[in-house]
């Protein structure tokens, strides 16, 4: 018996296969293309589709006993479907600018304090709400002939079983969701004249959708007892994935985007919780919550420096066999002193500022790429405590790291040392897919609980411990970074 976790993100979907031990066997990948204009960032949701066909029927070939597959996806996007699934129109990214008037008015009535309560989240027209309305007021032919809006998870849920279930977690990034009762809002849905009745059952995470459809057994491979199971948001799903279940721990994914995910016992202060700009979203655990920290340029900001500046060190680094960030890496003892504002992509929490931009500060005739690179890698960091203290963290007593980043021993030190909380490394890059096959083991009858799947399938690898002597001398180089944002965004501003 084999399960599998689909990860569906925003540029590519991956189906992977584990035995009944929780090891990992295989792996199957497709990309598609996304397309951005200045007036619409978008995705065909049937490319997505025809690329989980093709995923699922390689892995099928190979391991046609997979008892289930669980789904998680990437956040926000909806899909307008006929009765049948059919996408009928573009599905529009979180970046797309399109929604920004609409939200306006719902920031109005019923207004931002309520909307907050309400769904967890500060009004803002990345959520797929505000995008609801931009269709219906501006292409009201498609509205009218939706059957559902889907977002990513829960259309494909239905183009494999036939049921329209969405869990919490994502239900909870259409700023539509009542975090609380865990219903849809009808106050926000009324306001925003959205019926309710376009919209998915909400489940809870793990949720068995079922078998799969004949038709999709015939078109797959697979067998036709193989179950489907509504994961959740992928940061749910990395956060499952990485075994956190209590308050004291939270997730560090060290991918293409830096994310910190703690989990709370109860409802947090959600007043505390929009100084930070941070969405609170329902947990795995009944009762629990997470919310999510993050930066736009994680890993991506290091492949930056590397891509861009190390043209050399690319060269010198192949001759010796080794990748350039390892060749980058060398001979780092001491902070920079450089100070690398990371919005290279715009802000994220706790600013949610798009117009904002990178900054480098510090620079002399004698920097050299190694200093600059890790600059960069202080400036993710530097970047995490900012959202650590606006998160009241003294509750956190362990990250839990994953992603690509989790391997470079010279950043998981650093970031122990400068936020001052032991990490502990995690075997897998890929949480998010662990957490999807941990709940399809627990859906069919694989695990008995969360505990056990995380014991067998939770690898860890090596914990860093904090220097108190070399988190001092971060924090001296922090005072400083902390004024940065402030000081470079009024010059951005006004030369715009």
């Amino acid at each position: 018996m084999k399960i599998a976790g689909l990860d569906i993100g925003t540029t590519g979907c991956k189906l992977t296969v584990f035995d009944e031990a929780g090891r990992f066997l295989n792996k199957a990948y497709r990309d598609y293309p996304i397309r951005r204009t200045c007036g619409a960032h978008e995705v065909d949701a049937r490319a997505i589709l025809d690329m989980v066909w093709e995923v699922i029927r390689e892995m099928a070939r190979v391991y046609p006993d997979i008892a289930g597959i669980g789904v998680t996806s990437f956040g926000e996007t909806f899909v307008a479907a006929d009765a049948e699934g059919n996408a009928l129109y573009p599905a529009m990214l979180y970046t797309d600018p399109r929604g920004a008037e609409e939200c306006g008015a719902l920031a109005r009535e019923p207004g931002r304090e309520r909307i907050l309560h309400i769904t967890g989240v500060d009004p803002h027209e990345m959520y797929s709400i505000s995008k609801m309305m931009w269709l219906k007021a501006h292409e009201p032919e498609v509205y009218r002939q939706a059957a559902h809006l889907f977002l990513i998870e829960d259309y494909v849920v239905f183009h494999l079983t036939g049921k329209a279930q969405i869990d919490y977690s994502l239900a909870a990034r259409t700023q539509a969701f009542d975090i609380g009762t865990l219903t849809w809002s009808d106050r926000i849905l009324e306001t925003a004249g959205i019926d309710k009745n376009l919209l998915s059952v909400p489940v809870p995470i793990g949720t068995a959708a079922g078998k799969i459809l004949t038709t999709v057994s015939e078109k797959t491979g697979l067998s036709s007892d193989t179950i489907v199971v509504s994961v959740g948001h992928d940061q749910v799903a990395a956060a499952i994935g990485a075994g956190v279940f209590s308050a004291d721990q939270a997730v560090d994914g060290a991918g293409t985007v830096e994310c910190i995910t703690p989990v709370y016992d109860g409802l947090p202060d959600l007043d505390v919780m929009s100084r930070g700009k941070f969405a609170v979203v329902p947990y795995v655990v009944p009762g629990k919550y997470v919310c999510y920290a993050f930066s736009y340029t994680g890993g991506a900001l290091i492949q930056w420096c590397a891509d861009t500046m190390a043209k050399k060190e690319k060269e010198l680094a192949a001759q010796e066999g080794i990748s350039v960030n390892a060749y980058l890496e060398r001979d780092y003892t001491q902070p920079t002193g450089i100070l690398v504002l990371p919005h290279f992509a715009g802000a994220a929490t706790p600013y949610m500022d798009s117009g904002s931009k990178g900054a480098i500060l510090g620079l002399d005739a004698g920097t050299t790429t190694a200093q600059l690179y890790h600059a960069c890698m202080e400036g993710v960091v530097y970047e995490m405590l900012v959202n650590l203290e606006y998160l009241q963290r003294s509750d956190i007593r362990m990250l839990h790291a994953t992603g690509g980043g989790a391997r470079s021993e010279i950043w998981m030190q650093m970031k122990a040392d400068m936020l001052n909380i032991p990490i502990t490394a995690l075997a897998t890059a890929d949480a998010g897919t662990v957490g999807s096959a941990m709940l399809t083991g627990i859906a069919a009858g694989v695990f008995r609980d969360l505990e056990e799947a995380a014991e067998r399938m939770v690898e860890k690898t090596k914990v860093y411990q904090p220097r108190p002597e070399m988190h001092q001398k971060y924090r001296a180089v922090y005072e400083r970074y902390r004024r940065v944002y402030d000081a470079v965004r009024p010059l951005m501003e006004a030369g715009r």
